[in-house]
């Protein structure tokens, strides 16, 4: 079965910086010895995705579109600061909520990555490098019935998960978090 990996990008010099600082280059090269090879590559079209999968030795084979409602979701996905519980836990209560910003924006994330892995046979691995809110969403998307509470903190730079893909079935199980 085919294997995703997804990570948010590396470090930057503050959250308005759009390349990354030369500290988030080299913690990107480190991280790139430790994975790999991949089939797919993808990244987001920020800068700084690129950047991270280039440092770490990978060339980006696909640049996955921003999505039509991003800033909808932006806009309604900060609701998760003001509410109580785990930070998935969180998240989860708002992609659950049918028709919202968050739910539309986190399944069609979801089905991004599903159709980089669809075309992927048995053993092969593809990655996508991400942004923090967005790849826990799109991940409380796929696994709605998870013990979100368990799930710790949202993901630090170049954090993440590996998640392996059903082809037959069209899904994605055993997901397994990758930490600092």
């Amino acid at each position: 079965m085919p294997m995703l990996e997804i990570r948010r990008h590396s470090k930057r010099d503050g959250d308005e910086a759009v390349h990354l600082s030369q500290e988030g280059v080299e913690l990107a090269r480190w991280s790139g010895t430790l994975m790999g090879p991949f089939q797919v590559v993808a990244t987001s079209v920020a800068p700084r995705a690129r950047e991270t999968a280039i440092a770490m030795g990978f060339a980006v084979t696909v640049e996955l579109p921003t999505l039509p409602n991003v800033n909808a979701f932006l806009q309604e996905s900060q609701a998760a600061s003001y509410d109580v519980g785990a930070p998935f836990t969180r998240l989860a209560r708002l992609v659950a909520k049918r028709g919202s910003a968050v739910s539309d924006y986190s399944n069609a994330l979801a089905r991004q990555w599903s159709e980089l892995l669809a075309p992927l046979g048995p053993g092969d691995a593809a990655m996508v490098i991400g942004h923090g809110g967005h790849i826990e969403c799109a991940l409380t998307a796929l696994f709605p019935e998870a013990d979100h509470d368990e799930w710790g903190a949202l993901f630090g730079y170049m954090e993440g998960a590996r998640l392996h893909y059903d082809t037959a079935a069209g899904r994605f199980h055993d997901i397994e978090f990758v930490r600092g």
